[in-house]
């Protein structure tokens, strides 16, 4: 069983990484911004399951494995800066008519499947580097000897970590989902809402491709 230190410091941590502008949150507002609350909640589940996925991996020994093998870090943040810049990419050539969507649910003029944002916001987390030297890198450093197994602590600290993200995460798309019911009466806004988008996926791809590999602890 972790220690209440511990559950807080990882929920400052969270709280930290969650609040500070990422891809997440790029890909969650413009989501929620032009598409509604629905698609930015199936955009978060998509996160939540990368969430998911990266505990299990941390479980299973991902610091080890970017330790041991240094192309295996290179390989996820290259590949989430190519994917980055093709959501930029899309951003800029999406919408050149915007559609108004009913009932508050955003406006676009294409919209995404359930399915297909649940996998964007699973690849967008998957393809983070942010989030991968977060659980690689630092939850271990909230595991104790003598407070359980390794694996138990681990799986504890990272149902904190989730549980913080998503809850930030769902504010933050539910408020973006109400400010989209003044862009959608507004199509300049949309438009500056989507070179803005593009821009900030410009740079964090760019920002990814200089991020360092997290070092062995000492």
């Amino acid at each position: 069983m972790i220690s209440a230190a511990a559950a807080t410091g990882v929920a400052l941590i969270a709280l930290g990484v969650v609040l500070s502008p990422g891809p997440n949150m790029v890909f969650l507002l413009s989501r929620a911004l032009t598409q509604g609350r629905r698609a930015g909640a199936w955009g978060l589940l998509g996160v939540a399951l990368g969430f998911a996925a990266y505990l299990v991996a941390t479980v299973a020994g991902l610091a080890g494995l970017f330790h041991a093998v240094p192309v295996a870090f290179e390989v996820v943040k290259t590949a989430g800066a190519v994917y980055l810049g093709w959501l930029a990419l899309k951003a800029v050539r999406s919408g050149g008519g915007l559609a108004t969507v009913p009932d508050g649910q955003g406006c676009a003029g294409r919209r995404d499947t359930a399915a297909r944002l649940v996998v964007m916001g699973l690849v967008t987390n998957l393809l983070n580097p942010k989030i991968a030297l977060m659980y690689a890198a630092l939850l271990p450093q909230f595991v104790r000897p003598g407070q359980g197994s390794a694996h138990q602590q681990l799986l504890q600290l990272g149902a904190v970590q989730i549980v913080v993200a998503l809850s930030v995460n769902a504010l933050i798309v539910l408020g973006a989902a109400r400010l989209a019911a003044t862009l959608r009466r507004r199509p300049r806004w949309m438009l500056a809402q989507r070179l803005g988008t593009a821009a900030l996926l410009t740079y964090f791809a760019v920002k990814t491709l200089l991020t360092s590999a997290p070092r062995a602890a000492a």
